[in-house]
């Protein structure tokens, strides 16, 4: 077995394999966070630079930029390592 392989790893190991890469952050509720990955902790709470924050309303998508953010692992959803939501016409 290739240690490489994504399937292979712990979840912890694989958040820890995005530190210093962008990732994608779904919260619950209407948001969600594109970002690099600074830090995590046992708790997965979350430090991202060069964050944009998505918000997504009833009167549409609302875009945030933010230099620094810390997150709360309660609060997430979902994580894509390297990715980012989909573009919204």
């Amino acid at each position: 077995m290739s240690q490489n392989n994504p399937s292979q790893l712990l979840p912890s190991e694989l958040i820890d394999r995005c530190i210093g890469s962008k990732i994608w952050v779904i919260m619950k509720g209407d948001k969600e966070l594109v970002g690099t990955l600074c830090g995590f902790d046992v708790y997965v709470n979350m430090v991202l630079e060069d964050v944009t924050e998505y918000e997504y309303t009833a009167e549409g998508r609302r875009i945030t930029k933010l230099d620094q953010i810390l997150l709360n692992g309660n609060n997430i959803a979902i994580l894509v390592p390297g990715g980012s939501p989909p573009d919204v016409a």
